[in-house]
């Protein structure tokens, strides 16, 4: 059984890999055996030396993941570290806070190119290498606002619902040729993209009040979730969602 989940000899390509839950997943990869290339817009040097200390290979690249003229040559470049990608996660994204009636033009489009518009193109590079070589993963990430509308927050609820839609579209297309294409959506998870929210006490106790689970998520509970989309257990998982949330959809 264990070989099922095994990474071995596969290489990772994370975006947004250099803290967080990017670096929660590129490391959980690490651990199961997988080469790792983290892609971020911030230096990577502390999730390269935690990778190698599995005894695996590791790079960083610093990208701006928002500026489409770098994405083929950043899936170039990861493409150095073994001459192939197996695994691309779609990590990195950014969220704004601000009520609709005053969400700027500025804030709904940089969240929509980051977001969604890099992960349609960077997962369209990796496709192209994938179906040459007829396997090949793709881990989008969500959102619970995949599913919800949330509260100022109308730019990302929209990109996150688009990446849902991708995840379904691109496994349409490619599970005929090896290829899966899954998402997770982490629940309400104890990272920067939250720090707001979680300082903020009565809008912290309302989130813990509807988590079964009763605390905040960690990066520690993706690894897992993202291991198993990554690896052969999930051969025959196309287009699914994967909510990891403590039950948060539950109520």
């Amino acid at each position: 059984m264990s070989s099922l989940f095994s990474l071995s000899g596969k290489t990772a390509l994370v975006t947004g890999a250099a803290s967080g839950l990017g670096q929660g997943i590129a490391l959980a990869f690490a651990e199961a055996g997988a080469d790792i290339v983290s892609a971020s817009l911030t230096s990577s040097d502390d999730t390269v030396k935690a990778a190698e200390a599995f005894g695996v290979k590791a790079l960083g690249i610093e990208a701006d993941l928002g500026d489409h003229s770098t994405l083929q040559a950043t899936f170039d470049e990861a493409l150095k570290l073994t001459g192939h990608i197996d695994i691309l996660v779609n990590n990195a994204g950014i969220i704004r806070r601000t009520p609709a009636k005053d969400h700027s033009e500025k804030d709904w489009f940089d969240v929509i190119n980051l977001n969604l518009n890099t992960v349609f193109l960077l997962s369209q590079i990796a496709g192209r290498h994938y179906l040459e070589r007829k396997s090949g993963k793709i881990i989008n990430i969500c959102s619970m606002l995949s599913y919800q509308g949330g509260i100022n927050v109308p730019g990302y609820t929209a990109s996150k619902h688009g990446v849902a839609g991708l995840t379904k579209a691109f496994a349409n297309e490619w599970a005929g040729s090896g290829i899966n294409i899954n998402a997770i959506a982490p629940g309400y998870m104890a990272t920067d993209n939250t720090a707001q929210i979680r300082a903020d006490e009565n809008r912290s106790n309302s989130i813990l009040e509807r988590i079964p689970a009763a605390r905040w998520g960690t990066p520690e509970d993706v690894k897992g979730p993202a291991v198993f989309l990554a690896s052969a257990a999930s051969d025959y998982l196309n287009g699914h969602v994967l909510a990891v949330d403590g039950g948060w959809l539950a109520r």
